[in-house]
């Protein structure tokens, strides 16, 4: 089994949907990960496809073949949870193989199965300790050997790095990359933080009140969001967005709202010259807004609210009328509360969105 396909499936409990029609295709070794707020349904959908919760409606295949009545044993999966779950009484290598031990592999292969798996996640030399030895992040690496020593068709796992800190999160990040790279199998990943998705990711699927909002490339995503609620949950800081409404003049159309009269590209132009009238929403990145102490062509004036110097660079929170932006600046960017700053849009990546739904409007030229 290599590719999982989902169709129309539901999860209902008791008057709670979690999962509403849900429709995806997870290729061939490919890496997808389910991303989005707590409650949205993305531990449920990976449950669903474990076989650890029934399906209310709709199917689920694994190469075509339904597999939606079977058991989670009978799925030819492995499944790392975000509790590492190890035996406190056993060795690493005992964890490790212990499904193998309940397979009635013979222990030749165990042992052998286990120092490879050990071997490729950097832990041959703690076969021997117990769980209460190992630090957060070997614990980690044994939970993710006891996946991998199973050699399944595909790897399912539900936030296996939201108990490390920061540090050991962005190290991770790499070596489950790397795992993918080595295994040459399906992984489906979990996860609400939107840094881990867009790192590991061959493609995202975005989802929000147990639906799935987009599924794409991780650039795709970032660059062309289907809606404002993936415009704003993906990407740190998220999107700045300012409430406003079109007007046409002298022949261009220009956005408008308080403090703002920003004229917009061609390809807006022709995205909101179809979209139905009434309010919309416009969108720009904390890194596609420029800043400058003096006015000058095409700049808005703004004020800044506070800085927030993160090493690299700043964040700077400017008051543009009602609305407060992020903007990002160099690191040697430095300015008052109060100051007057003057803020201009790139072009190029200015977003619109219809105020009644959310949904993108945008044009097929990019």
């Amino acid at each position: 089994m290599a590719q999982v396909r989902l169709q129309n499936i539901r999860k209902q409990f008791l008057n709670v949907v979690a999962v509403d029609d849900v429709s995806l295709a997870i290729q061939e070794r490919e890496f997808l990960t389910l991303v989005g707020p707590s409650g949205c349904g993305k531990t449920t959908t990976l449950r669903m496809i474990a076989g650890l919760e029934q399906l209310t409606s709709g199917e689920i295949y694994f190469d075509n073949v339904p597999v939606g009545h079977l058991p989670a044993n009978q799925r030819d999966i492995a499944m790392v949870f975000q509790s590492y779950a190890l035996y406190p009484h056993m060795s690493v290598a005992e964890n490790i193989g212990f499904a193998l031990k309940m397979m009635r592999v013979p222990k030749a292969e165990i042992k052998a199965r286990t120092d490879r798996a050990a071997q490729m996640l950097g832990i041959a030399h703690l076969l021997d300790r117990k769980p209460k030895e190992l630090s957060g992040g070997q614990r980690q690496r044994v939970a993710l050997g006891r996946a991998i020593v199973r050699d399944a068709a595909a790897y399912l796992l539900d936030e296996p790095l939201s108990n490390l800190d920061a540090k050991l999160r962005v190290f991770m990040r790499a070596e489950l990359k790397k795992l993918h790279d080595d295994l040459q199998k399906t992984f489906i990943y979990v996860t609400h933080d939107q840094a881990e998705a867009m790192t590991m990711s061959d493609r995202i699927a975005v989802m929000s009140d147990g639906r799935v909002q987009q599924c794409a490339s991780p650039l795709e995503i970032y660059n062309h969001p289907a809606n404002q609620f993936v415009a704003g949950f993906m990407g740190s800081p998220p999107m700045n967005f300012i409430d406003g409404e079109l007007r046409r003049d002298n022949g261009t159309l220009d956005f408008v709202a308080e403090g703002v009269r920003q004229p917009l590209p061609a390809r807006l132009t022709a995205a909101a010259d179809g979209a139905p009238a009434g309010p919309v929403v416009f969108g720009i990145r904390p890194e596609d807004i420029a800043l400058s102490p003096q006015p000058a062509d095409g700049f808005h004036p703004a004020r800044v609210f506070i800085e927030e110097p993160m090493g690299a660079d700043v964040l700077v929170t400017l008051s543009l009328g009602q609305t407060l932006l992020k903007a990002r600046a160099d690191a040697e960017f430095s300015s008052t509360p109060q100051q007057p700053m003057y803020v201009k849009f790139a072009e190029r990546k200015m977003h619109l969105f219809a105020a009644a739904d959310g949904h993108a409007l945008t044009s097929d030229e990019r």
